[in-house]
């Protein structure tokens, strides 16, 4: 008779466990996004659905890209793994041509999840072996917008007139655009297909990547209404003296740009003038607020089908931008206003208000974080690789602790970014180097107070016995990172505590 209860409470348990249903999961990949979000406090943002989406979430102030280049970050984010490992630092490599490393999605997929890449996830090309790294991450073909082709087509009106041009700033109307659409509204469009359609005989992960605000900025010209000119200021527009040239980028990508290319700038130093600048970040600020329109439709969608009470949002960038600090534009840098992402987490039934945390985490946190939230958690990598281990750490532990708001964490976050030569040059790209034209890598780390940068030599690998130049910030006293500390002796110990972890790596900055 015990027997026998003890097999049918066997048999109840297995059954149970069979109906416990995991979360799906829903990643929001926002394209050169900076925390130009209202939620981060930016007076300047209208992005009134990421707002909302905030105030039941875990709202990230510290969380970081690995390399402020959409390829290295992105294979970073989805590998959990840093580009020192990949040896990915450009455009112009697959990584599983040298270590077949498991991604997010392909151990979703190995575990039960239904995996669908929606607009730019992995970054096209032969970064991602010209497929998504489809069939290995993604259950069903992966989508991007038709009209993609159309990116850098002609389509800008100049101030000359009717004549179009291939633009920086872009306002558009849509229906006068190809197809009479735009690359994220086919994208919006496809995510809220695929929510409609879900069979919900399996949990999903279903990654949606917008692609603006990335250049060009073109957006419909309707998000203008919320953003006069008049109340764009440049923040620190000069380039300090005190701060080596190698961390300066001559912003190449924007200078090619018919208009900017129109204002016969000297390379590298001579500036974009101010009244243009101002209509550079205006139009950054419409192409965000464009894509917090399409964010609330896809929200909205997940309500209309019921499913928002089974799905994890997880809204995030692949790395910042600059929009004029240290006179500089674009990414490609190891400045926080290129390395520094938003991350707001909501989870449901676990975060039922806004609450920001101050705990350092890194894009490469967001693997194992997922991983162990639908109770599929992986380890930390060892001195011994595995193809499914990672370089960073969950950060669950830190939101299950989110109501006591303190909790001790990662000491830093790393990054890096590669330079050819100590001067900023359009050939080789300095902005862009390939591998084979990598003479420098700036490391850096950031922990709560201070962000410490060592340029050191670089011949497909580190040589951490000569320093070529570094940068020391003080973020109590300089919070955009324009006074370089590095000669200044009152800094002469933290200098020296910061470069020993920065050397010893991520491993040492883990709690």
């Amino acid at each position: 008779m015990v027997y026998k209860w003890v097999v049918f409470f066997i048999l109840l348990l297995k059954s149970n466990a069979k109906n416990i249903k995991k979360n799906n999961v829903l990643l929001i990949l926002v394209d050169d996004l900076r925390p130009a979000l209202g939620c981060y406090g930016d007076l300047n943002a209208y992005t009134p659905n990421i707002d909302k989406l905030a105030e039941k979430s875990v709202v990230f102030t510290r969380a970081y890209a690995q390399q402020a280049l959409c390829a290295p970050s992105r294979n970073s984010l989805l590998t959990s793994r840093r580009p020192d490992t990949l040896h990915l630092y450009d455009f112009y490599s697959y990584w599983r041509n040298k270590n077949n490393y498991t991604t997010l999605p392909q151990y979703l997929k190995k575990n039960g999840y239904a995996t669908k890449s929606i607009g730019k996830i992995f970054h096209p090309g032969i970064s991602s072996n010209y497929s998504d790294d489809s069939p290995y991450s993604w259950t069903d073909v992966p989508f991007h917008p038709f009209t993609d082709k159309y990116k850098n087509t002609p389509v800008c009106f100049n101030n000359h007139g009717s004549e179009l041009a291939r633009n920086l700033v872009c306002p558009v109307n849509v229906t006068s655009m190809p197809r009479s659409t735009l690359p994220d509204l086919e994208n919006l469009n496809a995510a809220k297909e695929y929510l409609s359609n879900y069979s919900k005989l399996k949990p999903f992960f279903l990654a949606v990547g917008f692609e603006k605000p990335h250049i060009p900025f073109k957006y419909p010209q309707e998000y203008l209404k919320f953003h006069p000119l008049s109340k764009f200021k440049l923040k620190n527009y000069y380039w300090p003296e005190n701060i080596t040239s190698l961390a300066y980028n001559p912003w190449i990508d924007l200078r090619q740009r018919d208009d900017i290319n129109n204002l016969d700038l000297k390379f590298p130093w001579e500036k974009i003038p101010e009244n243009f600048a101002a209509k550079i970040i205006q139009s950054y600020y419409a192409a965000v607020s464009y894509i917090d329109s399409l964010v609330g439709e896809l929200l909205k969608k997940l309500i209309d089908l019921k499913l928002d009470k089974s799905t994890t949002v997880i809204l995030t960038s692949d790395h910042g931008w600059s929009l004029g600090e240290h006179s500089l534009w674009a990414k490609y840098s190891n400045f926080d206003v290129a390395v520094r992402v938003p991350l707001i987490v909501s989870i449901p039934k676990k975060t039922k208000s806004k609450v920001y945390v101050k705990s350092i985490v890194e894009l490469v946190d967001l693997f194992p974080t997922i991983a162990e939230l639908v109770k599929l958690p992986i380890d930390v990598c060892g001195k011994v690789y595995s193809t499914t281990c990672s370089e960073g750490i969950s950060f669950l532990p830190v939101i299950s602790a989110y109501k006591n708001k303190i909790i001790r964490w990662k000491k830093a976050a790393f990054s890096q970014y590669p330079r050819p030569g100590l001067t900023p040059t359009w050939k080789p790209n300095s902005d862009e180097p390939r591998l084979n034209n990598i003479k420098i890598m700036g490391y850096t780390l950031r922990t709560a107070r201070y962000r410490y940068t060592a340029w050191i030599p670089f011949n497909y690998t580190s040589n951490w016995d000569s320093i070529i130049s570094q940068e020391l910030y003080d973020h109590k006293n300089d919070p955009d990172e324009m006074i370089n500390q590095q000669s200044n002796n009152n800094y002469l110990k933290i200098k020296t505590r910061l470069f020993k972890l920065l050397k010893s790596g991520w491993r040492k900055a883990l709690p």
